[in-house]
């Protein structure tokens, strides 16, 4: 579907890569994975259009739509929520201009029996065919339902975007990608602004879709569930496995070690020549071999390793100054901003060692729980923090925090003491500030590499407490790695808030889950307390199944959990989405009936229409069409019913 040949890159008249070819096919599911600046994103932006290429093609058909999420981004501000996302349906304006264009042509034209006119009205009534397969009250619930399931409340949706936080702006244009439904998405690093719930949801909508994906990712359980290929830039090359992750994983292990035992047999034999040419450079009977040896050399293709991918750094935490048995202990802690009431009555004990993880959608008060046991804002109730418990906290604004004008290494020299002053240049870059990026001044940064480099800082502090906010946002798999080995081998008490599951599993060993004004306790691992989430999930949809209608006060409520008016609007929805399927299902029906008529036809040599074959294609790929619609809104239909 989409064929990359001879693909070669250059940042002056450095090779970021050259000679890449590879094929992306129409049900791929590809991750693309490498290092940080082994150019994942440059291959994004020229596979999507929005950068060309030093030399090399990307050849892909006429009608192929692609939807991209680059990393950063600039983001409306003139709409609402839900007005934002609905410009996932601004082509329908653009067919309804269309419609308008061609039946005017029609009306225009007196060539009734011509093949022009014939082929007018049937290409005006695809189009209008089309038109009322996307009706506007199925755009209304394909765009509450992306919403809803991306986090946003349906209090949210009348909301300008402009009263957002960047990340919940970024979960609109994801959304927006999402409902345009082109044929190919690019997403790249589309998790880092999402919750654990959140995440999911997209991972069951990306395994789904039936189109091509192209996925840059550092969450490793979201990359494993959603991909079943995995393409490797590597020194300018690319290595393609046809298997998800973990496999690749395990596979590029094998094709490393042998590409080192490889390199060292060349490196022996460069020695071994190296060694004769030298011997032997001045002696008249040896000229021809020398000379011979000089060509081999010239002409040999050096063979390359990975040396970063090689090593693994051990960073170790300095250890912990002992505390009291209980570093926090929360009792009836409330927090209201204004009228909205954050979460009440919050009690709960970590003990001196324990690794808890503060889980839930945005917005739920994991960050505000983080902030009063931090002292930073009043709250309700009381909030013990215990005996010689010394904080180490990183905010999701650490990096502010940073002094812009001394160098990366200074940053990390001034905290570090001991022994691991010594290793400040191995630490540096295993976070990605190897080499010349070390003489960086800090306000040159980027945001993601201010944050790596609060990270650091942090973890040369002597502290028994670690409070961290969403850690992972900016760092790769290994370096997650390097962090993750750190804090299991810390001795000290941790509290994390991340999404990221891979990098809480075998970490934590306590859950608090954020939710409905409430923190509940969860005594298991972030998997187990994932598999009994989804039975909640399912005990909580059932509880919503109005089955029971009674008169309570003069007003008429509902057995579940939802009011009358939010009853009778679901109603409502069902009825839409039921009769949106059966609208399909009749039109499946008469498209199978009209391409039988045709089919029987052929077969008896009855017709000869020359435009039989064009008209049996065209049925057959609106069929396709209609049946991909009726999938989607089967499934919708089920969801609404089930809500």
């Amino acid at each position: 579907m989409i064929s990359i040949q001879g693909l070669k890159v250059e940042f002056g008249s450095v090779p970021l890569f050259d000679g890449i070819n590879f094929v992306i096919n129409k049900r791929d599911r590809n991750a693309l994975v490498g290092k940080n600046g082994a150019g994942k994103s440059t291959m994004m932006k020229i596979i999507a259009g929005q950068q060309s290429p030093t030399a090399g093609t990307v050849s892909l058909p006429q009608d192929l739509t692609i939807g991209y999420l680059p990393q950063q981004m600039v983001i409306s501000d003139t709409r609402t929520v839900k007005e934002e996302a609905g410009m996932a349906f601004s082509h329908i304006n653009d067919l309804d201009a269309t419609i308008d264009h061609l039946t005017t042509q029609l009306q225009e034209r007196t060539d009734y029996d011509s093949e022009p006119y014939n082929d007018l009205i049937e290409t005006l009534s695809a189009k209008t065919e089309l038109r009322a397969l996307l009706q506007s009250d199925n755009a209304e619930a394909e765009i509450e339902k992306t919403l809803i399931g991306l986090g946003f409340e349906r209090s949210d949706f009348d909301r300008p975007t402009s009263e957002f936080s960047g990340g919940w702006r970024m979960r609109v244009e994801i959304a927006k990608l999402l409902l345009q439904r082109p044929d190919v998405l690019l997403l790249d690093e589309p998790t880092n602004h999402l919750d654990i719930e959140s995440i999911q949801w997209l991972e069951n909508f990306l395994k789904a879709r039936r189109g091509a994906l192209m996925l840059v990712s550092h969450d490793r359980a979201f990359i494993d569930h959603v991909t079943t290929r995995t393409i490797e830039i590597s020194l300018g090359r690319i290595y393609d496995y046809q298997v998800n992750y973990s496999h690749f994983v395990e596979l590029r292990k094998e094709r490393v070690e042998q590409q080192m035992r490889a390199y060292e047999n060349q490196q022996k034999l460069i020695h071994d020549t190296e060694d004769f040419i030298e011997r032997f450079r001045y002696k008249a009977t040896k000229a021809v071999q020398v000379q011979s040896r000089i060509k081999q050399l010239d002409k040999l293709e050096r063979i390359e390793v990975d040396e970063v991918d090689n090593s693994r750094l051990r960073l170790k935490f300095p250890p912990a100054p002992r505390s009291g048995d209980y570093p926090v202990i929360a009792n009836e802690v409330s927090k209201d901003y204004g009228a909205l009431n954050v979460f009440n009555d919050v009690t709960f004990t970590i003990k001196r060692g324990e690794k808890v993880a503060f889980v839930g959608k945005n917005g739920a008060g994991k960050s505000t729980l983080v902030k009063c046991i931090m002292g930073e804002i009043p709250f309700d109730g009381e909030m013990k923090i215990g005996h010689n418990v010394k904080i180490g906290y990183y905010a999701q604004n650490q990096a502010q925090l940073l002094d812009g004008d001394i160098t990366v290494f200074d940053t990390i020299d001034y905290a570090a003491t001991g022994e691991i002053r010594t290793r400040i240049n191995d630490i540096l870059g295993a976070f990605m500030f190897g080499g010349k990026a070390a003489d960086k001044k800090v306000k040159v940064l980027s945001g993601g590499e201010k944050s790596r480099l609060a990270m650091i800082r942090l973890l040369l502090q002597p502290v028994n407490l670690l409070i961290l906010d969403e850690p992972t946002n900016h760092l790769d798999m290994r370096t997650k790695d390097i962090l993750k080995e750190a804090l299991m081998d810390f001795d000290g008490t941790l509290i994390v808030v991340s999404h990221d599951r891979d990098f809480l599993d075998g970490l934590v060993e306590k859950v608090y889950e954020f939710g409905n004004h409430k923190v509940r306790e969860h005594l298991c691992g972030i998997y187990e307390f994932l598999e009994k989430k989804q039975l909640d999930d399912l005990h909580q949809l059932e509880a919503k199944t109005p089955a029971v209608i009674e008169e309570h006060a003069g007003q008429t409520v509902s057995a579940g959990r939802l009011s009358y008016q939010e009853q009778k609007e679901h109603e409502r929805m069902v009825r839409q989405a039921e009769k949106r399927v059966k609208t399909l299902e009749q039109r499946i029906g008469q498209l199978e009936t009209d391409i039988k008529a045709i089919e029987d036809s052929l077969s008896q040599g009855s017709n000869s229409d020359p435009n039989i074959y064009q008209r049996h294609a065209t049925l057959n790929n609106e069929l396709e069409q209609v049946m991909t619609e009726w999938e989607r809104a089967s499934e919708e239909w089920e969801t609404i019913k089930n809500q």
